[in-house]
C-alpha cells in the first residue's frame, strides 16, 4: 500500500512542478490562473495523502479550506477580468 501512496505523491510532485513552469512561463494570464489553480488542486490531493500517511484527520480540514480558498481566488480573479476589459 505504501508503494501505492509512493506513487501518488510523485505523480502529485511532477503535477506541481508543471504546474510552476506555466505559471512562470505561461503565455497568457489565463493560462497562469489555470496553473495557480492545478497547484491548488494538487495542494489539496498532497494534503489529504499525506492525512492518511501520518494518521492526521485534521489535514482533511486544511485540505478543504484550501480547497474553498483556491475556488474564491478563481472566483475573484474570473470578475476581475470581466471588469478590466469593459
Amino acid at each position: 500500500m505504501t508503494e501505492l501512496f509512493i506513487l501518488s505523491a510523485l505523480g502529485l510532485i511532477v503535477s506541481l512542478f508543471l504546474g510552476l513552469l506555466r505559471v512562470l512561463l505561461g503565455p497568457g494570464v489565463g493560462d497562469r490562473m489555470l496553473a495557480t489553480q492545478l497547484i491548488g488542486t494538487v495542494g489539496v490531493g498532497m494534503l489529504l495523502l499525506l492525512s492518511v500517511l501520518l494518521d492526521q484527520p485534521a489535514l482533511i480540514d486544511v485540505a478543504l479550506i484550501l480547497a474553498l480558498l483556491a475556488a474564491v481566488a478563481a472566483a475573484a480573479f474570473t470578475g476581475q477580468q470581466k471588469t478590466h476589459h469593459d
